[in-house]
């Protein structure tokens, strides 16, 4: 047990003596040592240190190639600096370093004004070159400017105003971002354009998570004036709001509802939203139903609602209209009737109103019952008193079943309003009606 201990620390022994001897000189001791090498060794180290600064108050004794260095100086890194200088002179056997930080204020001070000074100095002698590369930095911006302000070139390639001028934009950017590198080339301080980018885009990125509704408001902006999925006038239904198109703007898409009222929606949820444009083809289809009571021959009423709808000037021949048994109901048989118009000049909402009314007007003169939906109400008593038979409803007249005019004179008016309001120049449109049409 005792000859493991022994061997152990026999092992460990190299390792303190290294860790003792880090910042001291390596190498073999001569035998031979003499007061005139210490001497010559304090010397040497004397001269080194007086022709560097900040060793001033450094003293320096040598006695058998141990040279022990006692003093103050400006801050403990120059201090731990002395081994390293020391260690480098030849018969130099160790190093006793006692030196300490000194606590006087003014000598403290002294380099901080030194250093402040002499980059005073070395910015007036950049002050010509720092003229030179801000002048290059005006040039290069002041062209990127007027290169933005010119409409020919980015009105041309553009699909819009605003994609125009985010084009403007990117080239103000890219001239400044251009006029930074050329002056800071200039000043041979390239390097720091990675440090500034850096940042930037670091900054950028937190501010795009800040504002991120903003942002995806922004790109669906462009995205639709780019993509057109409507335009002035059309009629659009979208998240559930029905009206017409008045204006795109890079924030939100704006409609006249028919009720004359503004609908505001924005752009971010324009381009996600599933879009109806009612307005797009020229035919369009209305639908109307019809109750008949369960005892009617339902092909003659099949037969005449169609014969019907197919005789009123305003539906087109050609998709021809057609009829069909929709469901069964609980006090009648429900008849769908379809037919289509051209939406562009005849009013949608009237034509099914006339289909109706004369479909109504044709089962009526034909006898074919229409039943409605019926309840009886029992009050107190009533269990007990005695039942008669319901009185026939007296059959009403036939009278007028000439086609009313529905003419869109209803969506006239309110084009001629959303007309009116994109005529005002003060708000920005991103619609344009030469551009292409999304597919």
């Amino acid at each position: 047990m005792i000859r493991a201990c022994l061997i152990a620390l026999l092992l460990c022994l190299p390792l303190a003596a290294h860790a003792q001897t880090a910042d001291q000189p390596q190498g073999t001791i001569a035998v031979e040592d003499s007061a005139t090498q210490d001497a010559a060794i304090a010397v040497r180290i004397r001269a080194i240190l007086n022709e560097l600064e900040g060793f001033e108050e450094v003293t320096v004794t040598v006695s058998s190639g141990i040279v022990t260095l006692r003093g103050t100086t400006v801050d403990a890194p120059t201090a731990e600096r002395l081994n390293e200088l020391v260690g480098r002179v030849a018969g130099v056997v160790a190093i006793e370093n006692e030196v300490t930080e000194t606590t006087d204020v003014v000598a403290r001070l002294n380099p901080a004004v030194d250093r402040f000074m002499a980059r005073m100095q070395q910015m007036v002698a950049l002050i010509p070159l720092a003229t030179v590369a801000l002048l290059a930095f005006l040039l290069v911006a002041t062209a990127g400017v007027l290169l933005a302000r010119m409409r020919q070139p980015w009105d041309r390639i553009a699909p819009n105003a605003f994609i125009a001028d985010i084009y403007r934009q990117i080239i103000r950017i890219l001239f400044l971002v251009g006029g930074v590198v050329v002056a800071l080339d200039i000043l041979g301080a390239t390097a720091l354009l990675g440090t500034i980018l850096g940042a930037a885009g670091i900054v950028g990125l937190a501010i795009g998570f800040a504002v991120r509704d903003t942002v995806e408001n922004f790109i669906a902006s462009i995205m639709l004036s780019i993509r057109q999925p409507f335009r002035p006038n059309d009629t659009v239904e979208i998240e559930g709001d029905i009206g017409k198109v008045i204006r795109l703007t890079s924030r939100a898409t704006i409609l006249l509802s028919f009720d004359g009222n503004h609908i505001r929606i924005p752009n971010a949820t324009v381009f996600k939203s599933r879009i109806v444009n009612y307005t797009r083809n020229d035919e369009r289809r209305f639908l109307i139903d019809l109750g008949v009571a369960y005892d009617t021959d339902l092909a003659h009423a099949q037969t005449l609602a169609l014969d019907t709808v197919r005789a009123l000037p305003f539906v087109l021949d050609a998709p021809e209209p057609s009829v069909w048994i929709e469901k069964l109901g609980d006090s009648a048989v429900i008849i769908h009737v379809a037919a289509w118009i051209a939406q562009h000049e005849t009013s949608f909402l009237k034509a099914r109103s006339e289909a109706w009314r004369l479909c109504i007007a044709a089962f009526d003169a034909d006898g074919i019952v229409m039943p409605e939906n019926t309840l009886r109400v029992l009050g107190v008593g009533d269990a007990d008193a005695p039942q008669t038979a319901p009185q026939p409803v007296p059959k009403p007249t036939v009278r007028d079943v000439a086609t009313q005019d529905v003419q869109a004179t209803d969506e006239a008016a309110l084009e001629a309003i959303v007309n009116q309001e994109r005529e005002d120049g003060t708000n920005e449109d991103l619609l344009n009606r030469d551009s292409l049409r999304e597919e």
